[in-house]
């Protein structure tokens, strides 16, 4: 791309703010370096990079960690030298971070090709971590453990140290010497230990003087008898520098081993971080991954040659913003030409934008190449351009004595001698700057010239000459922005198809020109241009609003997905609470069953003691196990609410029928919410919700139906009954899935759910394959889609079904 292009639309300054999203020195070196691709395979890669990272971050944190630039270590070690701790540290963060990274991406290569590739190239950690790990501390000191030598340096050292500040506190405590001290203290100078002698007292102390105060007051002196002792901690402390540095040297001898390896995989690991990098700057920037098309075309055309045929349009930028500017505050333009335009022409008054709109093509286009997300709606579409001119700006150089005019010339004419039918153009006043009838000639012949080379070609202008040239003009048109003439302030709002107008008399009348003055203007100006004016005019009214009525009925149809979206989760909180409820039934039957089996097990030992036949409980014992088989099924309890009442005044002595062992007997005790009844020689405690009256034939009939478990009724109501939001394919082989899931599709349609959730899981992806292309086209099913990250992700996809 020309560097000159790249300046004038401001790339450096997206680079800028790129870098600062960047973790480590070597990805903002890359950021900074970053340049547009004219390769449509290249500039796709480099997009879906961005799209996988900013998946990943919306899920789970992810980046370089503390990782470093470790290139110049690397180096160094290869070379031979030693590395200080510090940068053994930073080879070790490094490695630990490309670890980490490996490791996250390694079960999700499928899921992120693109970044898990290059993963691929991050280095291995080859022993190094632990090796720098046993010699070093976190805080960067060798550690004594490094090795059996140093060990014992430092053990030696500790032990001379102890000796020699003994022999120095007799000096600071006895009373001999202490008030010859400036202070009683043991200090250091030049790596030996010294007392602080006050100066009058020198020569009362046998020893050698090492420093003196800045005042001269005080002397450091190291006394004659310790001078062996200091020997003794000087060798030890060489030795134990010279050990450290061998320790070090072998460590970083096996850097240098790898350091080809380590290299590269920092530069890896830097494309890595970029890739973060353009995420987090796409979500600070609010953008969309861009649709780029690739321009394919039998012929070029190169300056002095027609060209082979001409690529249609696929220039579609909707809500688009300057990525320099405030989002909060930009107006967002639509460009979007109609297929096979090859120039728009943009008029419209000074300061209202034609500059901004110009740039922010140029600018998303160039973005788009790079690999980054741009900031307009999604869908947007851009061609992947083979390259981007632009001329923009006031040219004049007083060094080269070239005006206005001369300097924007002399750089079109570079241009023009460049461009082909893969390229975008963009020129901002064209022709400006010379006698404007000259200018508009000169611009409209470049405009043609662009339009037979077939690049793609936006241009600003005032030159009416150049309106009516894109109106009459196949592949090219006009494009205008607003100018609100009762605030006289522009509205930043680009519209394509019509022209802009000066609004001069206009203007000047809401300013306060005289009429007479006004009408004069007028009169001058031929009566066709006034038509067309105010049939302009009348033109933009009805567009602004169809405009206004178009927002209304896009704001009602978000009011309506709004509501709809309300009611899913409604319906979605129904089902929870259905299954909470099935869930507390079925624990309830449990607890049911097992209180029956302790009473069965009790009936038991009583007829045994009693010598009755066990034959009596054989019927309650198989009316238990049918009860226990219905506790497992997802069946609602629904208790008749009669059945209370009907035993609030049960009384002693009463007959009642035990509606779960469907036996009658006799109320022999009663309690709060359980009654003892004795059936024949037995008692049993049943709870009161379980007990019958036998006062009349109702009550009869009233027990008969009574049943803790309600019996499904083999009717047409099976059908329609829902069979839950959602249905479990795991584990299932895709044959045996897809029935299941057809036969629960069937139930779901029957039993009117608007969606279902289908639980198929993430794996290698080929169930969930299997399960799209089974709903792609079935008869129930209306869509589907992915489902959202709270609700399982690409595990799952819901599907809206077709209303009965």
């Amino acid at each position: 791309m020309d560097s000159k292009t790249l300046n004038v639309l401001e790339y450096p300054k997206i680079l800028e703010r790129l870098a600062g999203f960047c973790d480590f020195s070597a990805s903002m070196e890359l950021a900074r370096s970053l340049e547009p691709t004219s390769s449509f395979e290249l500039a796709a890669a480099r997009i879906a990079e961005t799209t996988e990272a900013r998946r990943l971050l919306s899920i789970q944190s992810a980046g370089v960690g503390a990782a470093h630039d470790i290139r110049p270590q690397a180096d160094l070690a290869a070379r031979g030298g030693v590395l200080d701790t510090h940068a053994l540290l930073d080879v070790k963060s490094t490695l630990i971070s490309c670890r980490d990274l490996k490791k996250t991406f390694e079960k999700k290569t499928e899921e992120y090709p693109k970044l898990s590739q290059i993963t691929f190239g991050l280095p291995e950690t080859h022993g190094l971590v632990d090796a720098i790990t046993r010699i070093l501390s976190d805080r960067g000191e060798v550690l004594d453990s490094a090795s059996p030598k140093l060990a014992e340096i430092r053990r030696s050292l500790r032990v001379a140290q102890d000796r020699l500040m003994t022999r120095l506190q007799k000096y600071v405590t006895d009373a001999k010497t202490v008030s010859m001290l400036q202070e009683p203290i043991v200090t250091q100078r030049d790596g030996r230990y010294v007392i602080p002698l006050r100066s009058e007292f020198k020569g009362k102390i046998k020893s050698i003087i090492h420093d003196q105060s800045s005042s001269g007051a005080t002397l450091f002196v190291e006394p004659l008898p310790v001078v062996e002792a200091n020997n003794e901690i000087r060798e030890l402390q060489l030795a134990e520098r010279d050990e450290e540095r061998r320790i070090l040297a072998e460590v970083s001898a096996q850097v240098g081993e790898h350091a080809t390896e380590l290299k590269y995989g920092v530069e890896n690991l830097a494309a890595l971080d970029l890739a973060f990098a353009k995420a987090k700057y796409a979500e600070g920037l609010r953008a969309s991954e861009p649709i780029i098309n690739e321009l394919k075309v039998t012929g070029l055309k190169v300056a002095g040659s027609k060209p082979s045929s001409l690529q249609p349009s696929t220039l579609n930028l909707i809500d688009a913003r300057h990525p320099l500017l405030d989002p909060n505050n930009v107006v967002p333009i639509d460009v979007d030409p109609a297929p096979g335009t090859r120039a728009v022409v943009i008029t419209g008054p000074n300061t209202g934008g034609k500059t901004v709109s110009l740039k922010t093509v140029g600018l998303l286009a160039l973005m788009a190449q790079s690999g980054l997300h741009i900031p307009a709606q999604s869908g947007s579409e851009l061609p992947c351009f083979h390259s981007v001119w632009a001329d923009i700006g006031d040219e004049q150089s007083i060094e080269q004595s070239l005006s206005t005019f001369s300097g924007h010339i002399t750089n079109i004419i570079r241009i023009l001698k460049k461009i082909d039918s893969r390229s975008l153009v963009i020129f901002d006043e064209l022709g400006s700057g010379t006698d404007p009838q000259e200018g508009a000639a000169i611009a409209r012949a470049i405009l043609s010239h662009l339009l037979e080379s077939g690049a793609m070609t936006l241009v600003a202008t005032h030159y009416p000459e150049l309106k009516t040239f894109a109106h009459s003009t196949e592949g090219v048109v006009n494009a205008s922005l607003e100018f609100d003439i009762k605030t006289l302030r522009p509205t930043y709002k680009l519209t394509l198809g019509l022209p802009g107008r000066s609004n001069a008399l206009l203007i000047a009348q809401k300013l306060g020109l005289a009429q007479s003055i006004i009408d004069a203007a007028k009169a001058e100006i031929n009566p066709l241009d006034l038509r067309a004016d105010k049939l302009l005019d009348d033109i933009r009214k009805e567009r602004n609003r169809t405009s206004r009525e178009r927002e209304k009925l896009e704001k009602a149809r978000d009011k309506l997905e709004a509501q709809n979206r309300e009611l899913e989760k409604r319906l979605e909180k129904i089902e929870d609470e259905r299954r909470e409820t099935l869930a507390k039934a079925r624990a309830e039957g449990e607890l049911e069953v097992a209180v029956l089996k302790k009473n069965i097990d009790s009936l038991k030992s009583q007829l045994k003691k009693a010598s009755q036949p066990l034959q009596a409980i054989k019927a309650i014992e198989e009316k238990m196990e049918e009860m226990e088989e219905k506790t497992t099924q997802p069946v609602e309890r629904k208790p008749d609410p009669s059945l209370l009442s009907n035993n609030q005044s049960l009384k002693l002595g009463e007959r009642v029928t035990v509606g779960t062992l469907k036996a009658d007997g006799v109320v022999t005790a009663l309690g709060e919410s359980d009654a003892e009844v004795q059936i024949g020689t037995i008692r049993v405690r049943a709870r009161l919700s379980d007990l019958v009256r036998r006062a009349s034939e109702q009550s009869s009939v009233n027990s008969k139906q009574q049943e803790v478990v309600s019996r499904p009724s083999p009717s047409t109501s099976d059908a329609r009954k829902s069979p839950g939001m959602e249905v479990d394919l795991r584990g299932l082989m895709a044959e045996d899935a897809l029935d299941k899931m057809e036969k629960y599709l069937e139930q779901a349609f029957l039993s009117g759910l608007p969606f279902v959730r289908i639980i198929h899981g993430k794996g290698t992806g080929r169930l969930r394959q299997a399960v799209r292309e089974a709903l792609r086209g079935h008869e129930y099913v209306k869509s589907f889609e992915e489902g959202g990250d709270k609700e399982g992700g690409e595990g799952v996809t819901v599907a809206k079904l077709k209303s009965g």
